[in-house]
């Protein structure tokens, strides 16, 4: 997909924008104990300051674990399909656990539960990441990104 560091700055911004959003709203629902419009304008209120994390987190260091580890069960002759798959697994793999302890820290003041509470913001959050990410987001940011590049 990104084949200059413009183009992985501007898809990484789009796909950790999106993936950011998408999953403050759902865990201000589940707080919430439901949906309402409420949650949209809600989720600005952390976006400023989850975004710019997951991008850093991204764009230095889980994007290169990423890959090394998805180059361990795909190889680079494998059809592109099953390596976006393999990448963008391992992604969710890294991201929604520190992300969920970012969110944890920073949102649901555990104190001394921190582990507990941590481990259950993954179990309610990896679901969401993997299908939102998977069935939804990527391929929606990678339509856009070749609309955008090509």
């Amino acid at each position: 997909m990104p084949k200059t560091k413009f183009e992985n700055i501007v898809f990484t911004l789009i796909m950790s924008f999106l993936m950011v959003y998408a999953m403050i709203c759902y865990n201000i629902a589940l707080n919430m104990g439901g949906m309402s419009n409420q949650v949209f304008l809600l989720a600005f209120h952390e976006l400023v300051i989850m975004w710019p994390v997951a991008f850093i987190l991204e764009f230095f260091f889980v994007d290169k674990l990423a890959h090394h580890f998805a180059f361990k069960v795909v190889t680079p002759s494998d059809r592109p399909f099953f390596i976006t798959l393999a990448i963008s697994f391992y992604i969710i793999c890294i991201m929604c656990p520190v992300m969920s302890l970012i969110a944890t820290i920073l949102f649901k003041t555990p104190g001394v539960q921190i582990i507990s509470v941590w481990f259950m913001t993954i179990l309610f959050n990896f679901p969401m990441a993997f299908f939102w990410q998977i069935c939804y987001c990527g391929p929606c940011v990678r339509w856009l990104f070749r609309k955008l590049f090509n």
